[in-house]
């Protein structure tokens, strides 16, 4: 790929990221100046972790006192002193919060809300979110200030001038990049302005994290030579997985596969510790929660990260050398594990990575060579060993990119705003209109349906229920295509001509062209409501059929929609007098009911 070229912008500008993960969260940035070449550099130094050499995450740790203030967030909740208070003071401690985020529509049937930390009575996952992104902000502000020289006054010339690149899984549809917004700005981040809607950009992880393999020189080797690649970004909570191919002329990157996401990330592994170790220690002294909870903990820091051969024991310590129950394998305060067992907790995140893998293989447009392996679960090395070792079955070659794929995605959302390798993805589903169409007698579809025929102003019969696609699913779609949708409108009140709502629906079925949306009703879903201001748009006046020449309004109308982008964009059309014309509309997203 082509060198970083110098930021051409007039004035000094601060591009910050942010990785918020369900475990571990981390913060990248970049200070552009005029006529530089950018470098993408991390915060490596937080609150109660200074002691930590390079550390380049925290915990996505939050604590609230019972007003629902926040009081300790990331390393400082891991202190002794905060548990301690915690304990005394009846504080709550959130954690994996992000995955109350979560759709609902994702195959998670393994995940309920009753897995997941409850959040404080009147707090949203939102409003959490929100809290958490302020510090973050606060840590990137304390950073740069004692790095950098003159930090104060480097901080004073971007403060008013920084953009924000948050990035979300892969799973992750409109309804959440809608909700990720509203966040940044309950969190101070930008105003509630058009325009501070305009500094903030959102990226997927799996798109995050090819700008990071590009950047570390091996996924640029390896797609010079026109080969597919997979990359997997192997969360705490997801696993995301997108692939792409490298065109020569002109080189840009296009995603040739439909993104995958996947609750099977490292988190799924401890929880699968700690039921393990309910039944394992089910009669034992140490089987109480006190305990189990300590194991899970320790399981979670060292023996799931250290594991990599099956057929030697695992340790987990967790008390004196008076502590012992040699029935249950508990001995000198530590509790051995069988390999196999512990082998057998990763098994269904493995099993769901090759499964994403091998579709992505099969739906590619192009032929998979590589796949590269990153995040904060890629540092597990039997994940690493069988993922390796089933890839070699398959002809593929596979590796992690470096040492720090922890960093991939904060570091890869810095690279996607400053590169944009990418300008072609792949359409997930199929999106569409529920509309009404006019009823024709000789159509066996439109008889069975008779029964729900309407009348409008004009004379014309309809039957509603139709759906028409606009885009289907597994097309491939440029950053500037636009998809437009031709509508008329009857209505009897010139008022009722002045605005729109028109739903935009997606389909998740395997029909390949829906045609009808009552016939797999729960395959579709309203993805979001366009709104638009139709006061300008030409309207025809004609006498309402059968109403003594009353007269009725009709109008013609497209809505253009551009898939393409990182989030959904939409613009409303019509033609006068021979010419086209367009004005501006707005996408709003469902509300998305929370639990409390």
């Amino acid at each position: 790929m082509a060198p970083r070229q110098p930021y051409q912008g007039n004035s000094r500008k601060l591009v910050l990221a942010f990785d918020v993960g369900t475990t571990y969260s981390g913060i990248s940035y970049c200070i552009l100046d005029p006529g530089d070449i950018p470098v993408i550099q991390g915060v490596t130094r937080f609150p109660c972790q200074e002691n930590v050499g390079g550390d380049s995450k925290i915990p996505s740790i939050i604590y609230y006192d019972q007003e629902e203030t926040v009081r300790a967030v990331g390393g400082e909740a891991l202190q002794e002193s905060t548990i301690e208070k915690a304990e005394d003071e009846g504080w709550t401690k959130l954690e994996w919060w992000k995955l109350h985020l979560r759709p609902r529509n994702m195959a998670s049937s393994h995940v309920s809300d009753e897995d997941i930390p409850p959040l404080p009575s009147n707090k949203t996952a939102i409003q959490v979110l929100g809290d958490f992104m302020k510090y973050l902000y606060q840590c990137a502000k304390t950073y740069i200030e004692e790095t950098h020289a003159s930090g104060s006054d480097l901080w004073r010339s971007v403060q008013n001038n920084t953009e924000f690149i948050l990035s979300h899984p892969n799973g992750w549809e409109g309804p959440q990049q809608a909700q990720i917004r509203r966040a940044a700005i309950l969190a101070g981040l930008v105003p509630d302005t058009t325009e501070g809607h305009g500094k903030i950009q959102l990226v997927t992880e799996g798109e995050a994290s090819l700008h990071f393999c590009l950047g570390s020189g091996l996924a640029a080797d390896a797609l010079k030579s026109d080969q597919g690649v997979i990359v997997v970004d192997a969360g705490g909570g997801t696993i995301d997985l997108s692939a792409y191919y490298m065109t020569i002329s002109p080189p840009s990157l296009e995603e040739i596969a439909p993104a995958e996401c996947y609750l099977q990330g490292s988190i799924f592994v401890s929880r699968r510790a700690r039921e393990f170790l309910e039944a394992q220690l089910n009669g034992s002294k140490f089987g109480n929660k006190e305990d189990i909870t300590q194991m899970t903990g320790e399981f979670d820091r060292t023996a799931k990260l250290r594991f990599s051969n099956a057929q030697e024991p695992s340790y987990i310590r967790f008390g004196t050398v008076r502590d012992k129950d040699p029935a249950f394998n508990i001995r000198s305060g530590q509790l051995k594990l069988a390999g196999t067992d512990v082998a057998t907790l990763f098994e269904p995140s493995v099993k769901a990575i090759i499964d994403a893998v091998e579709i992505q293989r099969q739906t590619a447009s192009k032929e998979i060579r590589i796949v590269f392996l990153v995040g904060g679960f890629a540092a597990s090395n039997w994940l690493f060993a069988k993922l390796q070792a089933h890839m070699q079955t398959i002809g593929v070659e596979f590796c992690r990119p470096d040492s720090h794929t922890s960093k991939a995605v904060a570091d890869g959302a810095i690279a996607f705003y400053l590169d944009h390798r990418v300008n072609a993805r792949v359409s997930k589903f199929t999106y569409g209109t529920r509309c009404a169409i006019e009823y024709e007698e000789k159509d066996t579809q439109h008889k069975l349906r008779a029964h729900t025929i309407i009348p409008r102003p004009s004379g014309r019969r309809v039957i509603p229920n139709a759906f028409s696609s606009i885009l289907t699913k597994g097309t491939k779609i440029s950053e500037s295509k636009e998809f437009r949708k031709d509508f008329i409108t009857e209505g009897a009140q010139k008022s009722t001509c002045d605005s729109i709502a028109t739903e935009i629906v997606c389909y998740r079925g395997d029909d390949t062209n829906p045609r009808w949306a009552d016939t797999e009703p729960g395959m579709f879903s309203t993805l979001c409501t366009v709104h638009a201001d139709t006061s300008q748009v030409s309207k025809t006046i004609g006498p309402r059929k059968g109403y003594g020449g009353v007269q009725f309004y009709r109008q013609e109308f497209s809505i253009i929609l551009k898939f393409g982008l990182t989030e959904l964009q939409a613009q409303i059309s019509w033609m006068e007098n021979g010419k086209e014309c367009r004005g501006p509309a707005t996408v709003v997203f469902e509300q998305v009911v929370e639990p409390a």
